[in-house]
């Protein structure tokens, strides 16, 4: 098991030892009931969002909403993006997603068990109070269990040592004052799921409830009726924070795959302090022995919008009718 320290303070360390500690190993997830899904009576959007209503001539990046887009078509491997972990360069490619609707190039990350933990991209960007992340995915034919996938974390600030503020702390509480995050991950339930198993929320903040080892590990927000993830098919994954005004409980989450809503939480009090907000996302794949036994684990994303309003699937992606 891997303790990583609350913070890091410098951008100096290599990108491995940093992805290492925004994703320590957790031996034990929480099984502490989180707050009830709220899916019945939640008025959130379903289906088409921004994405398919775009003015006439306005593309998605240039949209006022959008804080930051990447459809990865400029064929420059972390282009517009602040951090690279990319392993020996072996990790991190571009290849052609097979899918029209996507361009040209999407993400490739291969990772390789005893040769590195995967990799991927991170990108800070100024806060809003709500927040919705969109990306496409796809996992490929053999890809076995993903320990961490892709992470919205909150920093303190965007500049110096406060910018990694919320990286690291894996198995220990938060404040308050210095983080909170939370991740859409695939979940393998201990290897009782399929691989890669199914979504749900992974999330640290200063009121989260300790595993049974003790210690803080991310609480789970799961879907008790979702279906496992599929491979070799594009998914759109989408999911929403609202931050809580400091020290009340009225945080919000919610995630929809391929525009259909799947779980809204709400009364989550995520921060106490005002001057922290999410700020800083990423999109990786980190693997681990515990549970992966494939040697090459590949994982494919594209199409990543960090928006201020919901950005719902691509017109012409969505999976064929059941």
């Amino acid at each position: 098991m891997i303790t990583a320290p609350t913070s890091t303070s410098s951008s100096s360390l290599p990108l491995a030892i940093l992805f290492a500690l925004s994703t320590a190993i957790a031996s034990t997830l929480s099984t502490t009931a989180a707050p009830t899904n709220l899916l019945a009576q939640s008025d959130l959007p379903r289906g088409p969002g921004l994405a398919a209503h775009l003015p006439p001539g306005q593309s998605l990046p240039s949209h006022p909403a959008v804080l930051f887009a990447d459809d990865f078509e400029h064929a420059e491997l972390g282009k517009g993006w602040d951090e690279v972990g990319n392993k020996n360069g072996k990790v991190l490619t571009l290849s052609d997603p097979g899918l029209p609707q996507l361009g040209k190039h999407a993400l490739r990350v291969e990772s390789h068990l005893g040769q590195d933990t995967g990799g991927g991209l991170t990108r800070w960007f100024e806060p809003t109070p709500r927040l919705f992340i969109r990306f496409y995915t796809r996992f490929d034919a053999q890809c076995d269990y993903v320990h961490h996938f892709v992470t919205l974390r909150a920093n303190r600030g965007l500049r110096g040592g406060d910018r990694w503020s919320g990286f690291g702390g894996a198995g220990l509480k938060p404040t308050g004052e210095e983080r909170f995050s939370t991740a859409i991950e695939p979940w393998g339930n201990w290897g009782k799921n399929p691989p890669p198993g199914q979504w749900n929320f992974y999330s640290y903040w200063h009121e989260m409830t300790p595993s049974p080892d003790g210690k803080y590990w991310g609480n789970s927000f799961i879907v008790a009726d979702s279906q496992v993830i599929p491979r070799e098919r594009w998914i759109c994954v989408e999911f929403m924070l609202q931050e809580n005004t400091p020290g009340q409980p009225d945080g919000e989450q919610a995630f929809w795959i391929d525009g259909e809503l799947q779980g809204h939480w709400k009364g989550i009090n995520w921060r106490k302090s005002p001057t922290l907000h999410a700020n800083a996302l990423t999109l990786e794949t980190y693997v681990t022995d515990r549970w992966t036994k494939n040697p090459v684990n590949v994982v494919f994303f594209d199409d990543v919008v960090i928006a201020r309003n919901y950005v719902g699937p691509i017109p012409g992606t969505a999976p064929p009718a059941k």
